[in-house]
């Protein structure tokens, strides 16, 4: 067989007539996982319908919706609704605080409680007890807010809840946790974490069965106690799951839990409890403002986009991974 010659160029090798370019390698390896794709399809659908389908809704927050004009029809307004939002609105600076305050109390109790559980649940060493104490943390999850807060509502109760039955028994005085604004907020947040704790323990505990053995075997031949593995290898290798699923959490930063606080809060907690969520149902849906409160989601989603881009950033900086 006869060797194939390569023509020359200036004294090199032409190979560019040889190697592909880059669309069609990319081309190519589509082609190659075409029933992947078409796998993914249903799912980008969904997106497609479900997600980014309703994005033209947020003109309304720049127009005076009409439900004869619709939305093409409705004439435009600029920022009207903004200005009346953040200067005219005697409630909505008084409603920002409460979410901010909420979401807040939320990262800085509830987003470490499935970590630190997660790593409780690891020390355990029977297995059969490691998976009783799973399925009881995970149980909340599955119970919406409707029905857990009438079991909260009837065990808080001031006069017939068992809470306040044993704090009468020790000598204090009944607590209205659940219309009492001083107590509320906090009840709120235990309450949250209660239901939630075991479900977010999922990421953290497979992130801990992907730690190589061989780390702690190392550490006890050195004579590291269990705090200083846990400190010295447990935590650092689940590190950067923390990280992303912390620039996650900040992104929900303006979300203080629409579901748990409209079953939960009654007239006298409004002044803590009244949140973004609640003023958007209670004005867009029972009053019919609604390009007011698509005022209030664009700007919502407005400050989590900042805030993730800003987490995602400083945690590049810090030497951690982010989102992208």
């Amino acid at each position: 067989m006869n060797p194939v010659i390569v023509p020359e160029v200036d004294g090199k090798k032409n190979t560019n007539s040889q190697k592909p370019s880059k669309l069609v390698t990319t081309w190519r390896e589509y082609k190659k996982s075409k029933y992947l794709f078409l796998l993914l399809t249903p799912v980008l659908l969904w997106y497609a319908i479900f997600a980014y389908g309703p994005l033209y809704g947020i003109q309304l927050a720049f127009k005076d919706f009409r439900i004869i004009d619709g939305i093409w029809g409705s004439p435009w307004v600029g920022f009207k609704h903004f200005e009346f939002l953040f200067f005219k609105s005697p409630d909505f600076l008084k409603i920002l605080g409460n979410t901010v305050v909420i979401s807040f109390y939320h990262i800085i109790f509830g987003f470490p409680a499935p970590i630190i559980l997660a790593l409780l649940i690891n020390e355990i060493r029977s297995g059969k007890f490691k998976k009783i104490a799973q399925s009881l943390t995970y149980l909340p999850h599955f119970f919406s807010w409707v029905i857990l807060s009438g079991i909260l509502i009837t065990l808080l109760s001031p006069s017939t809840g068992v809470v306040n039955y044993l704090l009468q028994i020790v000598g204090l005085d009944p607590i209205y946790f659940l219309g009492d604004p001083k107590y509320f907020r906090s009840t709120m947040v235990i309450s949250a974490i209660w239901k939630e704790v075991g479900w977010g323990t999922i990421i953290y505990l497979a992130a801990l069965a992907g730690i190589s053995p061989d780390l702690y075997e190392a550490a006890v031949m050195d004579g590291a106690s269990r705090w200083k593995q846990t400190f010295h290898i447990t935590i650092p290798s689940i590190l950067p799951i923390i990280v992303l699923l912390f620039i996650l959490r900040i992104g929900g930063v303006l979300d203080a839990g629409f579901d748990q606080i409209l079953n939960l809060y009654s007239p006298a907690t409004y002044s803590v409890a009244d949140v973004l969520d609640t003023y958007v149902y209670r004005v867009g849906l029972q009053n019919f403002q609604f390009s007011l409160t698509t005022a209030v989601g664009l700007f919502k989603n407005v400050i989590a986009f900042t805030l993730v881009l800003m987490t995602n950033y400083f945690s590049k900086k810090l030497g951690q991974d982010g989102l992208f």
